[in-house]
């Protein structure tokens, strides 16, 4: 009896490449922790980013990466994955010391470095959301083991910009070609 005579083998296609549903929602959050990281905006912080971490950096994410195993993309679906896991332990953790909180951090970082030196070969884009994904989180962290509120808003201002990139590099994929032009240049 073969194995896929349960017909479990490729029983549907795997469909569209969910990467641009990825990088928004990377984007998106990173955007958001990151300006209300700053205090630009009066009364916020950080924390005030925790739902919207929890439901698009957490979930939406994490299926997203599922979605990117599934077609066989192994970096994007392991980048989605991880860092919907990172964002949906991140929104529920509140409180946590400043030890716990820069150790956390610290991990996160590693494996953004991770992902840094994996996106090598994949182009300056990748290359940029990672690496300043990797920056934000150390300057994050080292601003939580000293209590550094001066670090905390420059990792936030970093995390922007990694945040801000990849939503241009999902708009820009998915725009680009529907205008019969490339609008928003990408390489």
């Amino acid at each position: 009896m073969s194995n896929d005579a349960s017909g479990a083998t490729n029983a549907r296609p795997t469909g569209a490449d969910a990467g641009n549903l990825g990088y928004l929602a990377l984007g998106l959050t990173l955007l958001a922790y990151g300006l209300l990281s700053t205090g630009i905006l009066k009364g916020t912080g950080a924390g005030d980013a925790a739902h919207l971490a929890h439901v698009v950096g957490g979930i939406t994410l994490f299926v997203a990466g599922l979605w990117q195993l599934r077609g066989g993309e192994g970096f994007t679906g392991t980048a989605f994955t991880s860092l919907g896991a990172f964002w949906a332990t991140w929104s529920v953790a509140g409180g946590a010391s400043k030890n716990a909180a820069g150790l956390f951090l610290l991990l996160w970082a590693l494996l953004a470095l991770t992902l840094t030196a994996a996106s090598w070969g994949a182009g300056l884009y990748s290359r940029a959301v990672y690496g300043l994904l990797t920056l934000s989180l150390l300057v994050a962290a080292i601003g939580a083991f000293g209590g550094h509120g001066s670090l905390t808003k420059l990792a936030g201002w970093v995390a922007a910009l990694s945040g801000l990139i990849a939503w241009y590099g999902a708009t820009a994929r998915l725009g680009n070609g529907k205008w019969g032009r490339i609008a928003l240049p990408l390489k």
